[in-house]
């Protein structure tokens, strides 16, 4: 059977396990492919790689309730107001 492999870079999970820093340098950056008998297992996603993920996520997340509310009826207030 045939698997996608999501990242330019795969490694063993024997590999992993002998060097897991030097894993992750590996991928410069990006996420690598973790292998379990020529089978994806999981990825190894670095930190600021990840942390960017979540932050697009965020971003995604944010623009669909804005998109959503497009249309209301929009209510303007002074600062003074509030």
């Amino acid at each position: 059977m045939a698997h996608r492999i999501l990242a330019a870079t795969s490694a063993s999970v024997s590999e992993l396990k002998k060097n897991p820093m030097g894993t992750v340098a590996a991928g410069e950056g990006f996420p690598v492919a973790i292998l379990n008998r020529n089978e994806p297992a999981f990825y190894c996603v670095p930190a600021k790689a990840y942390e960017a993920m979540l932050d697009r996520l965020e971003d995604l997340e944010l623009n669909a309730i804005a998109d959503a509310r497009e249309g209301q009826t929009i209510h303007k207030v002074s600062l003074d107001d509030l």
